[in-house]
């Protein structure tokens, strides 16, 4: 379940070495507590190795400020995972399984670093994760670190970038050298 949800969550999360005058961490997250949410296409490709080839999944993604997340994949197979508030629901083959994540505090610390990127919550993020912007408001790229050893045991790093309020690619860095890279469509208005 960890594992799936460590490449689910590569919701919604290369740049220049350096950032512009007057841009920066403060400035990235402000632009992205700005957007409302909505709609968007997704094809994740994971690479695993235990498997000879990586595996793509493709869908939607939707998003609602501040905290409702939902990951709709079509292929290979209909899934639908959502996530309101504390609570995650998986949908898959005619069955659906709920959780709290207050009953599994390092997977909630993973999905509060995308969806706290996408609200743009810096105090929620600090939490958990060192964070290292790089780039500019045109194409930037922020590293979440693990600061929580029991994190850390999961994840290595996790790598969103895009441009503006945007998000383009989610890439996660497993601890075990698996890793998954969610690239993402523009937004449905």
């Amino acid at each position: 379940m960890i594992r799936r949800l460590l490449a689910t969550l590569a919701l919604l999360l290369a740049a220049a070495p350096t950032l512009a005058a007057g841009w920066g961490l403060e400035q990235l997250m402000a632009t992205l507590a700005d957007n409302p949410g909505g709609r968007v296409s997704f094809v994740e490709t994971r690479y695993m190795a235990l498997l000879d080839a990586p595996i793509e999944a493709s869908g939607e993604l939707v998003y609602v400020a501040p905290s409702r997340l939902e990951r709709h994949t079509v292929k290979p197979k209909p899934e639908s995972m959502v996530l309101d508030g504390d609570r995650l629901s998986l949908s898959r083959d005619g069955q659906t399984h709920t959780l709290r994540l207050r009953d599994y505090p390092e997977a909630a610390a993973l999905i509060d670093s995308i969806r706290a990127t996408l609200a743009g919550d810096r105090a929620t993020l600090e939490k958990t994760y060192a964070l290292k912007l790089s780039g500019n408001a045109g194409r930037w790229a922020l590293d979440l670190l693990p600061a929580d050893p029991a994190v850390a045991r999961l994840v290595s790093r996790i790598r969103l970038s895009g441009s503006s309020g945007e998000v383009h690619e989610v890439e996660i860095f497993q601890a075990d050298g698996d890793r998954s890279v969610m690239r993402i469509g523009k937004p449905q208005r």
